[in-house]
């Protein structure tokens, strides 16, 4: 039994051995999703997560995709496009990737139509609200966020919606929720600072 545990292990570790992390462009960038694939990422919940168009989307089930890596200091960039009635948002600094929520990381909110419109679409949630009211549905969005030390900044389609200073948490995976309505993912990359 211990011989063949042991081969196992050594057949894992073999496999992982073949397997590459994504390389940075020459501008530093690194594809985390390009919508052709899941490979990379880890998933919470049931949310039925598939790969559709050059997107990764899911319509049903509640869940997360959540990169294997932690990161501190980051610019990260997001394609997102999602319906009227979709709940989504950008999870960074998840301090416990297995239950992520807005009390255990930041959560960058996709939400036009939240019942309390305080920390609806581009609002870091229990952080910042939005300082200009955004909405995101039926169209492709681009997100750039960036954390660096406490100060974190998020704009959307260009304008810049939070810059605030927070020390709540400090290092972490990222996570692309899936709660409602239609949400679909392309182009997620991050360069390091």
């Amino acid at each position: 039994m211990r011989a063949l545990s042991l081969i196992g292990l050594g057949l894992l570790l073999a496999g992982s051995a073949g397997a590459q992390a994504p390389k940075p462009d020459a501008s530093g960038w690194v594809t985390l999703l390009d919508g052709t694939t899941l490979n990379g990422w880890n998933t919470t919940g049931n949310a039925n997560w598939k790969v559709a168009d050059g997107a990764i989307e899911a319509s049903s089930g509640t869940g997360m995709l959540v990169t294997p890596a932690s990161y501190t200091n980051f610019e990260l960039r997001v394609e997102v496009w999602v319906d009227a009635p979709a709940n989504s948002g950008v999870f960074i600094r998840c301090s416990d990737p297995a239950t992520i929520n807005q009390n255990n990381a930041y959560e960058v909110n996709i939400y036009d139509n939240r019942p309390d419109q305080t920390y609806a679409t581009g609002s870091i949630v229990e952080v910042a609200p939005p300082s200009t009211p955004m909405k995101a549905g039926g169209k492709w969005n681009t997100f750039e966020i960036r954390a660096e030390g406490n100060h974190l900044t998020v704009v959307l389609n260009g304008t810049k919606t939070v810059d605030v200073r927070n020390d709540k948490y400090a290092r972490g995976p990222i996570g692309l929720q899936y709660g409602a309505g239609v949400v679909k993912f392309r182009s997620v990359k991050i360069r390091t600072l």
